[in-house]
C-alpha cells in the first residue's frame, strides 16, 4: 500500500491538488516580462556600440569598456535595493517600480546628447534590471507549484532570451546595411551614427508599458502574504492556483516554517549562521560562476570577437542576430528539461562543455583561424550556456535560501552576481588588448574548470521539492 507523501504530490506523481495552470502561466508570465525588459536593456548595447562610439568619440578600451559596463552599476544598486525593500513593500510594488524605470530610463538613454548624460541614464536602467533580476524570479518562485516551479522560474530566463534576441533584431533592422570599410567618421555622419542607435534604445519602452500596467493585475506572492500576517489574502491567491485543499496545506507548511523563526534572531544575524551562510556562499559562487563563465562577454563584445574572426560590420549584425537565436532555442531546452533531469545535472554537464569549448576558441584564436569555426564554437558555447548556467543558476537561487530571508539572500547573491558581470565586461577590452583573444578565452576556461569543482562538491539538487522541503533540508530544520 503506498502512502501519498508531499514528495510524491512535489512530482506529480498522485496529486490530489487541481492547479488552475492557466492563472498560474498567466501570472507567471507577467512577472517574467521584468525578464524581457532585462534581457533586452542589457544587450542592446552590443548592437548599438559601433554607432555610439564614433558619435561619443570613445576611443581608449576604459572608455569603451565604461560604457558597456556602468548600466551593470546600477544593477548592483537595483539588486540591494530589492533586498532592502522586498521584504518589505512586497514583490508586487517592486515589479511596477521596474517597469516605471525600465521606460523612462530608455527613452532618455537613447536621447541622450552627451556621453555623461548616456551613462546616467543607463545606469538608472541598471537600477530597473537589478530590481527585476531580483524580484521576477523569486515572485514566480514563490507562487509556483512545486512540480512546476523549475520550469516556470525558467520561464523567466526564457524571456530575458527573448529580450536579447528582440534587441538583436531591432538592432539589425535599424542598422541596415553598413558599407564594408566604413570608417568612424563615415559612420558618425550617418543616419545610423547620429539618429539610429537613440531608436535601438528607445525601441524598449513599448514593453516597458506593457509591463507597467499588466504588473497591476497580478497578486501578491502568497508566501510574502503570510510573512506578513495577511493569512486571509495569502488563502485566496493560493485557492485560486490550486484549490482550498491546497492552500490549507501551503499556509501550514509556510506558518510552520515561520513559527520556528520567529522566535530566532534577526535576518541580518541569520546571515552568519553557519548553515545559513553557507547557503549564501553557494548563492554567491553561482553567481560568479554564471559571469566569469566568460559567455556573456559574447553578447556585449560581439563586434570585436567577430570582427577578430574575419566578419566585417553588416556580418558582425547578422552573426550576433544568429547567437541570440541559439540562445532562444536552447533556453527552450532547458525549460522543457529541468523538472525531468534535475538542476544539478544540467549545471556540471553545460559547465565542463563550456569548459572544453572556451580551450577550443583559444587554440583556433591562437591558430590565427577565422570564419565560420569561431562562430560555430561561439553558437556551441551559447547553446551550453543557455541550458545550464544561464537558467539554472536563477532557478537555484530562488530556491535555496530559507524563507524568512530570501529577499535579503536574493540580492545579496544577485549583487554578487552584477558585480562578476561588471568585472567581466569592463575588463575584456584590457584582457583582450594584453592577452589576446586566445588567453582571454582560456581564462574564463579555467575559471569554468573551477566552476565543475565547484558545483560537483557544493550544489545540491533541488527538483521535485517545497521550498519548505529545500529550506528543512538545507538548514537542518525538521
Amino acid at each position: 500500500m503506498h502512502i501519498v507523501s508531499k514528495d510524491d504530490r512535489a512530482v506529480g506523481a498522485t496529486s490530489p491538488y487541481k492547479f488552475n495552470l492557466g492563472y498560474v502561466w498567466m501570472i507567471s508570465s507577467i512577472a517574467a516580462l521584468g525578464g524581457l525588459l532585462f534581457g533586452y536593456d542589457w544587450v542592446v548595447i552590443g548592437g548599438a556600440k559601433p554607432f555610439y562610439e564614433p558619435y561619443f568619440g570613445l576611443t581608449s578600451e576604459a572608455q569603451i569598456g565604461w560604457a558597456n559596463s556602468c548600466a551593470l552599476l546600477g544593477c548592483l544598486i537595483g539588486s540591494i535595493c530589492s533586498g532592502i525593500f522586498s521584504d518589505g513593500l512586497g514583490r508586487k510594488k517592486l515589479l511596477i517600480a521596474a517597469a516605471s524605470l525600465f521606460g523612462i530610463s530608455s527613452v532618455a538613454t537613447g536621447w541622450a546628447h552627451t556621453f555623461d548624460t548616456f551613462i546616467l541614464w543607463r545606469i538608472l536602467g541598471g537600477v530597473a534590471i537589478g530590481i527585476a533580476s531580483n524580484v521576477s524570479p523569486t515572485y514566480i518562485a514563490e507562487i509556483a507549484p512545486a512540480q512546476w516551479r523549475g520550469r516556470l522560474v525558467t520561464l523567466n530566463q526564457l524571456t530575458v532570451v527573448v529580450g536579447i534576441l528582440a534587441a538583436q533584431v531591432v538592432n539589425l533592422l535599424i542598422a541596415g546595411h553598413i558599407a564594408d570599410g566604413a570608417t568612424a567618421d563615415t559612420i558618425r555622419e550617418s543616419w545610423q551614427g547620429q539618429y539610429g542607435w537613440r531608436w535601438m534604445f528607445t525601441a524598449v519602452a513599448v514593453p516597458s508599458l506593457t509591463f507597467f500596467f499588466c504588473a497591476f493585475l497580478v497578486p501578491e506572492s502568497p508566501r510574502w502574504l503570510v510573512k506578513k500576517g495577511q493569512t486571509e489574502k495569502a488563502k485566496a491567491v493560493l485557492t485560486r492556483i490550486g484549490g482550498a485543499a491546497y492552500a490549507e496545506d501551503e499556509i501550514r507548511d509556510v506558518d510552520s516554517m515561520l513559527a520556528r523563526e520567529r522566535s530566532e534572531q534577526g535576518a541580518w544575524r541569520d546571515l552568519f549562521k553557519p548553515l545559513v551562510f553557507g547557503l549564501v556562499l553557494m548563492g554567491i559562487g553561482l553567481a560568479v560562476l554564471q559571469q566569469w563563465s566568460g559567455t556573456n562577454v559574447i553578447f556585449n563584445y560581439a563586434e570585436e570577437i567577430y570582427r577578430g574572426a574575419g566578419y566585417d560590420l553588416s556580418g558582425v549584425m547578422f552573426n550576433i542576430v544568429i547567437t541570440g537565436a541559439i540562445n532562444l532555442l536552447f533556453t527552450l531546452v532547458a525549460t522543457f528539461t529541468v523538472d525531468r533531469l534535475g538542476r544539478r545535472a544540467l549545471m556540471l554537464w553545460g559547465t565542463a562543455i563550456i569548459t572544453v569549448i572556451h580551450g577550443l576558441l583559444g587554440v583556433a584564436f591562437f591558430l590565427g583561424i577565422k570564419g565560420p569555426l569561431i562562430l560555430g564554437l561561439t553558437l556551441a558555447v551559447i547553446a551550453a550556456y543557455a541550458t545550464s548556467l544561464a537558467p539554472i543558476t536563477w532557478v537555484l537561487l530562488s530556491e535555496i535560501f530559507p524563507n524568512r530571508i530570501r529577499g535579503l539572500a536574493m540580492s545579496i547573491a544577485v549583487s554578487a552576481l552584477w558585480i562578476a558581470c561588471f568585472a567581466v565586461t569592463y575588463t575584456f577590452p584590457i584582457l583582450n588588448k594584453h592577452l589576446g583573444a586566445a588567453g582571454t578565452f582560456w581564462c574564463y576556461g579555467a575559471f569554468c574548470l573551477l566552476g565543475v569543482i565547484f558545483i560537483a562538491l557544493f550544489v545540491p539538487e533541488t527538483k521535485g521539492r517545497t521550498l519548505e522541503e529545500i529550506e528543512a533540508s538545507l538548514t537542518g530544520k525538521r
